[in-house]
């Protein structure tokens, strides 16, 4: 076995003298990041078998000072005095320890190795550069906010500082409700990100603010941080009391209970201020964000306006509108509610009129009203109990020859018959049968003629 390795290590010698590279003898990071006041192990390893190779290196630091570690061979290694008890080196292992980190290990170093392979006249020289950083864990951060005057929004400007009282080599990275802030022409980052200016602030940059440190070994988060800016107004609306937004005009009904409420957005809160307006001036009619109209006394449109008044930041807007009060039975309180519930009614009233005629139809074909009414005009009640006639139901018992008889000297009877028979002209319309002629007649005058 032992002649195998050594095989190998000389075929690899061989395979680096001819290309010229050591990359393939040892391998080791060019980084390490450690602690302080924790060991440190700086690991080399080989791609050969070491025994029957003989080793001569050195370690050195190179920055920030210039200083010689340890020189090891496969025997043993010479520490630097000074550093002896923080040092550990076990030849033929070349991997360098350190027992506990302070600040002063870091920088950077290099290790060079030389190794004589088996059968070679010429040693193989092996160099490699790391470096060492030391870190020290993050303590909490906090976070600063300049003091001055209330935030007024495109006036004034802020600056957040992220402080670290213990801790190496922090990042620093700023958030926003939880989100990261990228810079911009507002947000502006300075001394390695540890500041934060907003210049100039907006209503928008309202929110909480947080600081984020890490280092190599350690993270920590501050306490969120509440920014406010003073705003507005912004968005002014007028809304009635039933939730509708008020536009140019508004109709109300006489009499109607109308409130009016002016919206804005804006910190601190308006002082809302309600005018109306005449062609002589204008006069201010209460102050606050609510507004009762008495539409009672109003006889003709008129003019108002909510005027929104910022304290902070002295800024303001207003929103004018119309106020028309209806009169009259056909009142309505929108132009566009009328024309939705026209069509409506129109309907309802045109099918109660279909509905009334057909009725009038059916009843004029059913009950024949023109012969009735002719009947309860010409003929007699009769006397006789039970009888009921209303025109050809019972005619069996008129069946017989009938004639005409005229009697001299009684007037009475003739000129009931004329009048019968007059009667009778009127009726032929109604398309009359000689039997209800003869029923027009009175009955008793002509029954003591006929005897």
């Amino acid at each position: 076995m032992e002649i195998v390795r050594a095989a190998v290590s000389m075929l690899m010698c061989s395979m680096v003298l001819v290309s010229g590279t050591d990359t393939e003898l040892i391998r080791v990071k060019s980084i390490f990041h450690g602690t302080k006041g924790q060991p440190l192990h700086l690991l080399v390893e080989t791609d050969f078998g070491v025994n029957g190779v003989q080793i001569q290196g050195t370690w050195f630091q190179t920055s920030p000072r210039h200083a010689h570690l340890v020189t090891f061979n496969n025997n043993g290694s010479i520490m630097n005095l000074l550093l002896k008890d923080t040092l550990v080196l076990s030849p033929p292992n070349i991997s360098l320890s350190f027992k506990c980190l302070d600040e002063a290990a870091e920088g950077d170093y290099q290790l060079n190795v030389n190794f004589y392979f088996p059968g070679q006249d010429k040693p193989v020289t092996v160099t490699k550069t790391i470096s060492i950083t030391v870190n020290v864990p993050l303590s909490t951060p906090t976070v600063e906010k300049s003091m001055g005057p209330p935030l007024v929004e495109d006036r004034d400007n802020v600056t957040l500082t992220c402080t670290v009282e213990s801790g190496t080599k922090a990042k620093y990275q700023w958030l926003k409700n939880g989100q990261p802030i990228s810079p911009s022409e507002r947000h502006v980052f300075l001394d390695n990100r540890s500041v934060l200016l907003i210049s100039p602030v907006k209503k928008e940059d309202m929110g909480w603010y947080t600081c984020m440190v890490e280092n190599p070994i350690s993270q920590s988060n501050s306490t969120a941080v509440d920014l406010s800016v003073f705003y507005g107004p912004y968005n002014l609306e007028v809304n009635s009391n039933q939730g509708q937004k008020i536009g140019e005009v508004f109709t109300v009904n006489q009499g109607e209970l109308v409130f009016f409420d002016c919206l804005a957005e804006s910190n601190p809160p308006n002082t809302c201020v309600w005018i109306s307006r005449t062609n002589n001036g204008t006069e201010v009619l209460m102050t606050g964000p609510r507004f009762h109209v008495p539409s009672h006394k109003m006889a003709q449109p008129t003019k108002f306006l909510c005027r929104a008044f910022n304290n902070v930041t002295q800024k303001q807007d207003e929103m004018h509108f119309t106020l028309v009060v209806a009169v009259g039975a056909g009142r309505e309180k929108h132009i566009q509610r009328e024309s939705a519930v026209s069509p409506l009614v129109v309907i309802t009233i045109s099918s109660l009129v279909i509905i009334v005629c057909m009725l009038f139809v059916f009843f004029r074909r059913t009950c024949h009203p023109k012969r009735v009414l002719m009947k309860i005009y010409s003929r007699p009640i009769p006397e006789e109990k039970g009888l009921h006639r209303s025109g050809h139901e019972d005619a069996t018992e008129d069946f017989g020859i009938y004639e005409f008889v005229s009697i001299p000297g009684r007037m009475e009877s003739a000129q009931a018959s004329s009048r019968s028979l007059a009667r009778l002209d009127s009726a032929r319309d109604l398309h009359t049968t000689i039997y209800d002629v003869i029923r027009h007649v009175p009955e008793t005058p002509t029954l003591s003629l006929l005897k």
